[in-house]
Order: C-alpha cells, then sequence, then structure tokens
C-alpha cells in the first residue's frame, strides 16, 4: 500500500523550492540595493521612475541599511529552504517570511495616500503575491492526518 512522504520530506519539493526562490529574490535585490546604495535605495526605490521610499521622509542612512541587513537575512533563510528542502525549515522560513511581511503590508495600506493609483496597486499587489506565495508553500508542507491503520500483528504477543 503507497505511503505519503517520510517525516521530513514533502510533496511537491520542486514547487516548494520555486516558491522560496520567488520570495527570496525581491529581498536580496533589497538587500543588496540598500546595503551598497542606502541613498541610491532611497530616492529611487524600486526604479523605473518610481519613488517609494523617498515619499515618505526623512533619508535614514542607519535605518536603510538595517532594513538591507534584515533582507539579506530573510533571503538567506529562505534559499537555505530551498536548498535543503526540509519540511520544518521549510515551514520556518515561510512563517517568519510571513510575520516579517504583514506588518510592512499593513504599514503600506495606512499610506495610500503618498502614492499615485497605480504606484499603489504594484505596491500593495507585490505584497499580496508575496503572502500568498508563503501561504500556499506553507500549505504545501502541512501532512495530511496519519490514518489509523490497524497492525498487522498485536505489538506484544502473549
Amino acid at each position: 500500500m503507497p505511503r505519503g512522504p517520510a517525516y521530513g520530506q514533502l510533496r511537491s519539493p520542486g514547487l516548494i523550492r520555486t516558491g522560496l526562490v520567488l520570495l527570496a529574490i525581491p529581498s536580496a535585490v533589497i538587500a543588496a540595493w540598500s546595503l551598497t546604495s542606502p541613498h541610491g535605495f532611497y530616492r529611487d526605490f524600486p526604479g523605473l521612475g518610481r519613488h517609494w521610499v523617498s515619499a515618505l521622509p526623512p533619508y535614514n542612512e542607519h535605518l536603510l541599511r538595517d532594513f538591507g541587513a534584515a533582507n539579506v537575512t530573510i533571503a538567506l533563510v529562505l534559499l537555505g529552504a530551498a536548498l535543503f528542502c526540509e519540511r520544518r525549515l521549510v515551514q520556518v522560513a515561510v512563517v517568519a517570511f510571513f510575520l516579517g511581511s504583514l506588518p510592512h503590508f499593513i504599514y503600506h495600506l495606512t499610506t495610500t495616500d503618498h502614492y499615485s493609483t497605480s504606484d499603489n496597486i504594484w505596491s500593495l499587489g507585490a505584497f499580496v503575491v508575496e503572502l500568498v506565495i508563503a501561504i500556499a508553500v506553507w500549505v504545501l508542507t502541512v501532512r495530511a492526518p496519519r490514518r489509523h491503520e490497524p497492525r498487522s500483528a498485536p505489538l506484544f504477543q502473549r
């Protein structure tokens, strides 16, 4: 009789790895940019003529470097989870990502008056996509409850 994956093994590891890498890429880009050029990040993020960070002054190099360092950390954890693809590590990584992203998303919901409609759609939409990916990856790690099957022989025979 076929059984599900053993403890620690995951269903759909390719899909899980893809989700983890998709979550890690923006964190890695943000980390690299804000650590190497905090003022450039402040002035130009997300690029393409948009200015989401500088719309909420003032500039604070220390805060931007701390934000970059935090993004390095979450990117590393997400990529480590993608590499090893072990159930508990994946769960910790996506829950950490979710718990870090949710308050950031909620904050951005309170600052919509600082941005154009298209900037709000792109910014908030990106948050929603990331949160949905994190939830989906977590759902893929949840094991189905085990069926209680009768043993073929009693554990202790007399």
